[in-house]
């Protein structure tokens, strides 16, 4: 199984909260692919105290990164366009739902919706 990180992930992560943290050490232990990408790499370093930023990175260079595909940022213009997407919100999620698309993953969110809507399947934490 491939799981993709959503920036919610790493965000979390640092932030200490329970779930996530029980969340990604169960991923680590199982025989899973646990992947990040350009776009979550840039929203979640973004912001957040240098603890935070730091605790992010290292989470980041645990995971294997992979880059957009030119497929797949076809298909999350796409997709943006077939849904009447336009915020700069959904232009990210729709950039990691295509990653997801294209490597045939599941993306890791606690904010499902945006790629529920995309038809990409998610495993979802509180």
């Amino acid at each position: 199984m491939i799981y993709l990180f959503d920036t919610t992930v790493l965000i979390d992560y640092a932030a200490g909260r329970p779930a996530v943290g029980s969340l990604v050490r169960r991923l680590f232990a199982e025989d899973s692919d646990l992947w990040t990408c350009d776009v979550v790499v840039c929203e979640a370093l973004s912001g957040g105290s240098a603890e935070q930023r730091h605790a992010i990175s290292r989470l980041i260079s645990s995971l294997e990164y992979v880059s957009t595909h030119p497929d797949a940022a076809r298909w999350a213009g796409e997709s943006r366009r077939s849904r009447g997407a336009t915020s700069r919100r959904t232009l990210g999620d729709a950039l990691i739902a295509g990653v997801a698309w294209f490597n045939h993953a599941t993306v890791v969110t606690r904010n499902p919706d945006d790629f529920i809507a995309q038809g990409i399947p998610v495993l979802t934490y509180d």
